[in-house]
């Protein structure tokens, strides 16, 4: 996570949001090539497709299974305070914030349920009823979990974070494969007619800034955390201790 990463994630956000400002038929055009592929009447039949449908699960479930030890970690040192923790306290702190920032709070609380930016599916383009709007427009008919921007992208992106703290020998691998893994699923979504491909672009963006940032918050920066001392606090209101007390 070091400032070359972010300024090509700046740069990314930049051109994009340029291209797609400028031309929003583009979005409309890509979306357009897998749209002839239909399967008994269906528009966007690739949604349809078991086997895609299965190769995404897997896919998003990756991010879910890799914050898996930074959520059991803290449990059990609650329920067995004397033990070290599976994984370090500022590791716990920087997944799980993550988590919850990225594809959680921000992509599926503030923008998916506010941004009315109505799905492929949905626009009157390819047999839907809402009106087809540009990204930058929070003013389309959908009335919420709306296009801008993609979940299922963000969950994939966060992949950046465990990435982020792999043995440095093997992290530009660790980088790579989250890269991959952003983009398949991006890909994915764009051929079942879920998001524009401006909507995972900026997924991925939103969701790599804000694990530069919390990464920077508590490993680089003076306000950065000490394991000791999360591992202290939570021996302190670990329940087993305080009953053991009694």
């Amino acid at each position: 996570m070091n400032r070359s990463g972010l300024i090509v994630a700046l740069s990314i956000a930049a051109v994009a949001g340029l291209v797609f400002g400028l031309f929003p038929a583009l979005d409309l055009k890509v979306a357009a090539l897998f749209y002839p592929i239909r399967l008994g009447g269906n528009m966007f039949a690739w949604r349809l497709s078991p086997t895609l449908s299965a190769v995404h699960n897997i896919a998003l479930n990756a991010g879910f299974v890799l914050v898996a030890p930074a959520v059991i970690a803290p449990v059990l040192k609650l329920l067995l305070p004397r033990t070290h923790m599976l994984i370090s306290g500022r590791a716990i702190v920087f997944l799980i914030s993550t988590m919850l920032l990225a594809p959680g709070l921000i992509t599926n609380v503030l923008l998916k349920d506010h941004w009315g930016r109505p799905r492929p599916i949905d626009v009157t383009q390819f047999g839907g009823d809402q009106h087809f709007v540009a990204w930058w427009d929070p003013r389309g008919d959908c009335p919420d979990n709306c296009s801008f921007v993609s979940g299922d992208v963000a969950t994939a992106a966060w992949t950046f974070a465990p990435a982020a703290l792999a043995p440095l020998p093997y992290r530009a691998v660790a980088y790579g494969a989250a890269l991959a893994l952003t983009v398949f699923m991006a890909v994915i979504r764009i051929m079942a007619g879920g998001h524009f491909p401006s909507d995972t672009i900026f997924a991925g963006v939103f969701t790599f800034l804000i694990v530069w940032l919390a990464y920077a918050l508590i490993y680089r920066w003076r306000t950065r955390l000490d394991d000791k001392q999360i591992e202290t606090g939570l021996e302190r209101i670990s329940i087993v201790r305080w009953l053991s007390r009694r």
